[in-house]
């Protein structure tokens, strides 16, 4: 354990100790961390072995100790540190310190996914209030670090959580397309996943939420590097089967909320359906929040991965949030997911680990275009499913004490991919060399946003094989015009091509007056798919088991 001291301070105090007359010495009883009254403090020995209880927090009077009005303090004359904004009694030696996990070179990771979250929804990008329901929790935490406007992610859920965790392009992992339960789904065992590279590195790693790389034995998230799991395997559309007319369990599997823990098999908690639609989220925050105070207690560095599964439809809120906005169901829910967020992070505080905690609150896709539960993307066309940039950003918002500066926004393009290579280089731990690994660090990018460009210029977007568009710089060109989902044209005999930052809809084809562009776009094409041609990805196992009769199973 370290300890962020004044050493002058102690220095002070220890002298001052000891130049007072034995009588006036009161022996101090000695007591374990547990007995301690607040799950952020600790015991420790000071002063050549007097015990007490000392606070979570940076010595420093900005902070707090706990989640309350007490604060660390400093005596501007006596440079003593004061006892939680109380009265330094120097007979109990009990300092505000700051407690690093293990080491402040290995930060914990806290990773949030919303599911479906489009880039205009949140207050912070323009929504909140005007979508009907104000998100002051993820607000306020933008406030406290970087908003990204240019954050890209992949066409569909399971395409995006792939690309998460492994840092590659589904075009590369065979994790194209979301598909029904029933089919071979998730990433194969030869890939590696960001909890199993922190893992090595002797973090605790945790999934609590929504999965959907892999619902069968070998690829649930406890067989893929996660010491302990809680959630859905697939997606939660599948709440609605259980009372969809003609259902029956012999015909169909049920869905299941389930759990497991690494080298044990999974199992069922409870059926999924649409009553317990409307609390999953509660309970994975009740999972998250022990599990979190179970690896504060350890003195491990952790890696929470945390997908929510708002605001995915069906979009039902908890019954504790249904009706409050006035605004249906949707805005119910999205004040629900804000409320979510917010009891993580008031955890987080509460146990004395803001300061050596990396916050991630990202969406996985843009907004939904089924009625009653769409949601918008904001001045960008499009919803997921298709290659516009509605679909292709959304928010981003990363929060890092002392290392991220606090109320920054950037329209440097980011992707998906690059949040595996970054976390993996904050953490020190190590990046898989023996495959093309997609994402960039970010690190330097984050750390100095205002001065630094993001280390990506651009990417290719694919849906399932076929590559849709190249976005490079503030240009965007498309092979495939689909503006809105299953309403394509085809493939382009002429691509469009749309400057993002003046045209953000998208709307006006200058390819005729910048065709000096499609340079570095070819290039950037031609390095990927070469790439491609030395990596091949698996074969599609949904294709395969629809097209013919071998058991996919067995390569699969």
């Amino acid at each position: 354990m370290q300890f962020s001291t004044l050493f002058g301070a102690v220095a002070l105090v220890a002298g001052l100790v000891s130049a007072a007359p034995a009588s006036e010495q009161p022996a101090v009883k000695r007591q374990n961390w547990q007995q301690c009254p607040k799950a952020g403090d600790r015991c420790t020995n000071i002063l050549g072995g007097v015990g007490g209880c000392v606070c979570g927090l940076k010595l420093d009077p900005r902070y707090n100790c706990y989640n309350d009005s007490r604060q660390c303090q400093i005596d501007p004359f006596l440079s003593i540190v004061s006892n939680c904004g109380k009265p330094f009694p120097l007979e109990s030696f009990i300092f505000c310190t700051y407690i690093m996990s293990r080491d402040p070179d290995r930060p914990n990771v806290v990773l949030i996914l919303a599911d479906n979250l489009g880039w205009g929804e949140l207050g912070c990008y323009g929504g909140g209030a005007l979508r009907g329901a104000a998100t002051p929790r993820i607000d306020k935490l933008a406030t406290q670090g970087l908003l990204l406007h240019n954050f890209n992610v992949e066409s569909d859920c399971v395409p995006t959580r792939s690309a998460l965790m492994t840092g590659r392009h589904p075009i590369r992992t065979g994790c194209r397309q979301s598909v029904p339960a029933g089919f071979p789904q998730g990433l194969t065992p030869w890939e590696r996943t960001l909890a199993e590279c922190l893992k090595e590195n002797d973090y605790a790693t945790a999934h609590h939420g929504k999965w959907h790389l892999g619902d069968v034995p070998g690829r649930y998230p406890s067989d893929r590097g996660f010491d302990e799991w809680f959630g859905i395997p697939r997606t939660t559309d599948e709440t609605q089967v259980t009372s969809a007319i003609g259902y029956t369990p012999e015909v169909a599997e049920m869905p299941y909320i389930m759990q497991g823990v690494a080298g044990q098999k999974s199992e069922n908690v409870r059926v999924y359906d649409l009553e317990a639609r409307r609390l999953i989220d509660e309970m994975q925050v009740e999972k998250s929040s022990d599990w979190l105070s179970r690896q504060v207690a350890a003195e491990r560095p952790f890696f929470l991965y945390h997908p929510l599964v708002h605001l995915h439809f069906p979009t039902l809120p908890h019954k504790d949030f249904a009706g409050t906005t006035k605004q249906g169901d949707f805005a119910d829910s999205m004040a629900e997911m804000d409320h979510r967020v917010g009891q993580i992070l008031d955890h987080i505080d509460s146990l004395g680990i803001r300061e050596n905690t990396v916050v991630i609150f990202a969406s996985d896709n843009g907004p939904e275009f089924r009625e009653p539960y769409r949601g918008t993307a904001g001045p960008w066309s499009g919803t997921y499913h298709t290659a516009m940039e509605g679909s292709l950003r959304v928010p981003f918002i990363i929060r890092w004490p002392r290392h991220v500066p606090e109320g920054v926004t950037s329209n440097e393009i980011v992707h998906v991919t690059d949040i595996f290579t970054t976390i993996l280089s904050v953490t020190k731990s190590g990046v898989p060399d023996d495959r093309p690994i997609d994402g960039i660090d970010q690190t330097i990018f984050f750390k100095d946003p205002a001065s630094v460009r993001s280390e990506r210029l651009g990417f290719l977007f694919y849906i399932k094989e076929e590559l849709r568009a190249i976005k490079w710089k503030d240009w965007k060109l498309h092979l495939v015009w689909e503006p809105k989902v299953n309403q394509s044209s085809g493939r382009l005999e002429s691509p469009y091509l749309f400057n993002t930052v003046r045209d953000p809809k998208e709307e006006s084809d200058i390819l005729s007056f910048n065709t000096w562009v499609l340079q570095p776009m070819t290039k950037l094409r031609s390095e990927f798919q070469r790439s491609l041609a030395n990596d091949p990805a698996p074969p599609d196992p949904l294709k395969d088991f629809l097209c013919s009769n071998i058991d996919v199973d067995i390569l699969w």
